[in-house]
């Protein structure tokens, strides 16, 4: 494949004599939709390879998981042309695990995707079949959105949004290879001989790189269950200098809804007020859909049956007779983990999830195991409620390769090969919410990157995608990264109902919303500025009677005119003023080293007294400023101070 100059069609390098192949190649339905068709001709060893080629895109998206969606739909929201490659268009928007959306932490980067323009929030929105704000007796800070969602309902929804977006083509494709000149990507080849050339590639390649799943001693080549292995892209990033590792996940039996005994298990309902997730009065309620179906689902628990049943069928586990070798999540580890790690134990609350409104499928939620299907089928048989529950699905793990992000810039584009940026799975997280929060970061920049803009880098105070995006790059992971409230040092600061007023200046730069949206956001932002200068002046203040719990609150009826989310925010600036004043004087404090940037020509060598540990781990990170390289793990306040003195003198033209 020949990479040309942007916006070169291949049309005008087409071989002479090559419109015969063409025209054959278009009668028999060859031509995908949207796709200028031409041949290119290049010289194989042994042979004339003809190669079936398309025309430069911008952005080529390879994988249609929740990353990919959001990072093509973003990409091609902001202007650019957008090939969206999946090597199988019904699996769309897949939810792979549970039929879930949000929960702690990650409901806030819902909410976030939606302040910056994506489409996860509504998508979970017209799709839910039960609402829960989680926490609700806690903080408002810690509070988080939860949703069950009818999963081919989200999966259909998200691929009609995909097909009506306008410069995003979709193509079913397996990506095989990338293609390089120099250290720069320009394309990508597939599996049914179109070589597409792009000017940025994204991957999000979930659990599909030489991905292999296991049921006891059944190995089967896959990501997941009835889809294949994408081997050849793995061996293509190796061959690219880009470092691999291996994880593992898994996913619980799906069971049959009319062989539960519901009588056995704990009813949970959702909220009777559901708290959505996208944001509503800036689009002034008109996508605003109230009704949906409120389904309930159910609580059971493991016992000392069970303990035992696992106990004595634990040498069939791969996990533990040395077949997997890829480290699992350490935060939503297998049935049978959960018996080896916490041995005092004896029961494991488990929930029971309706998979959608169109199947009678349920997943069970903690559940997960990758232990014999007849083992499963036991252990089943220990639990009230599922004694005759029948598996339709059964529970497996899968390893599949990640590249470690540390060899990624804040941006996600790659420290290795120019123009190559990476989301999601592939990137050691775990969750849908984490890939898509990459995804839309790595949308936004692969088209900043194309265009010469500066990339958008969120930092920790700004959103929880700024969190885990930093933790990645800064810290990497080895084990799938999951993300938590307690991970994120502002979290007052990053209440999910803050999203837009911390986003929205990142929106207006990057042109991620509509004006009107912008305004409405602006405008409300303005008024709980006022709000909240009233309310905090004055001895006998609004402030002191909130802070009096119990006390009846006087409002001024002009405030109450305002809408409720606005008045919430200024109940929430006013209860936890203090501390969140706290906040902002740290963010400070951490914006000074921030702002002094690292040349990406510095030499660490030349930094006679730093440690060979901290040396080892800053030459590969290669951070960008003395705030990431302080996020380092081992890295002292000493070491900073020592590189910041050699910046300065690198700057003044010491030595």
């Amino acid at each position: 494949m020949t990479c040309g100059p942007a916006g070169e069609s291949f049309a005008g390098r087409a071989a002479k004599g090559g419109q015969g192949v063409c025209d054959s190649l278009r009668g028999h339905g060859a031509e995908p939709r949207g796709l200028t068709l031409a041949l290119e001709f290049t010289v194989g060893i042994d042979s004339l390879a003809i190669i079936v080629s398309a025309e430069i895109f911008d952005v080529i998206v390879c994988g249609a998981g929740h990353a990919g969606c959001e990072a093509a739909i973003i990409a091609a929201r902001r202007g650019a042309k957008v090939l969206l490659l999946t090597w199988n268009l019904d699996t769309i928007a897949q939810m792979s695990c549970n039929p879930a959306i949000g929960g702690q932490a990650k409901g806030q980067i819902v909410r976030e995707i939606d302040a910056l323009g994506g489409e996860m929030a509504m998508n979970a929105d017209r799709t839910a079949i039960q609402f829960r704000l989680l926490n609700a007796s806690k903080g408002p800070a810690v509070q988080s959105p939860r949703a069950q969602c009818d999963k081919k309902a989200y999966q259909l929804r998200m691929k009609h949004v995909l097909e009506h977006t306008q410069n995003l083509q979709l193509l079913q494709a397996e990506v095989q290879k990338l293609v390089i000149r120099g250290n720069r990507i320009c394309g990508v080849e597939t599996n049914i001989g179109l070589n597409c050339g792009a000017r940025a590639v994204i991957l999000t390649t979930g659990t599909f790189l030489r991905g292999l799943m296991h049921i006891g001693n059944c190995k089967i080549s896959g990501g997941r269950l009835g889809d294949f292995a994408a081997n050849a892209l793995s061996n293509s990033l190796d061959n690219c200098g880009i470092e691999l590792g291996r994880m593992k996940t898994g996913t619980p039996p799906r069971i049959l809804g009319s062989t539960i005994d519901f009588q056995k298990c704990e009813e949970q309902t959702g909220d009777p007020t559901p708290q959505k997730f996208a944001f509503y009065d800036s689009r002034n309620g008109t996508e605003l859909i109230e009704n949906f179906d409120n389904r309930s689902c159910w609580i059971t628990h493991t016992n000392a049956t069970t303990r035992d049943v696992i106990r004595e069928n634990l040498h069939l586990s791969p996990l533990y007779s040395g077949e997997i070798t890829g480290i699992g999540p350490r935060y939503c580890p297998s049935i049978e983990d959960k018996y080896v790690k916490f041995p005092g134990k004896d029961g494991h609350r488990l929930f029971l999830e309706p998979e959608g409104n169109g199947t009678d499928e349920w997943y069970i939620n903690g559940l997960s195991t990758s232990l014999p299907i007849g083992v499963q089928i036991k252990i089943l048989q220990t639990i009230p409620g599922l004694e005759h529950a029948q598996i339709v699905r059964p529970a497996y793990a899968v390893e599949y390769d990640y590249a470690p992000p540390a060899q990624l810039y804040p941006s996600l584009e790659s420290k290795v090969v120019e123009g190559l940026f990476f989301a999601g799975q592939i990137n050691g997280t775990s969750g849908y919410e984490e890939a898509a929060g990459q995804g839309i970061v790595a949308g936004i920049n692969a088209v900043a990157k194309i265009r010469g803009e500066d990339p958008i880098i969120l930092g920790r105070h700004d959103a929880y995608i700024g969190v885990l995006i930093d933790d990645l790059v800064t810290k990497g992971t080895e084990e799938p990264y999951r993300m938590f409230t307690s991970r994120a040092e502002y979290r007052l600061l990053l209440n999910h109902a803050s999203a837009e007023y911390r986003l929205v200046p990142y929106a207006k730069k990057y042109q991620l919303l509509p004006e009107r949206r912008i305004g409405a956001i602006e405008k409300a932002q303005a008024a709980i500025d006022h709000w909240c200068a009233i309310f905090n002046s004055g001895s006998d203040s609004i402030k002191v009677q909130l802070l009096r719990s119990g006390e009846e609150i006087s409002f001024p009826p002009e405030f109450l005119t305002e809408n409720t989310s606005v008045q919430e925010a200024v109940k929430y600036r006013i209860l936890y003023g203090g501390y969140l004043a706290r906040e902002l004087r740290q963010i400070e404090k951490m914006k000074e080293l921030d702002f002094v940037k690292i040349p990406q020509n510095f030499s660490y060598d030349n930094v006679k007294s730093l440690r060979i540990e901290s040396r080892q781990k800053v030459e590969k990170i290669r951070p960008m400023t003395l705030g990431q390289l302080l996020r380092i793990s081992g890295i002292s306040p000493a070491d900073v101070n020592l590189i910041w003195i050699a910046i300065e003198a690198m700057h003044s033209g010491s030595t």
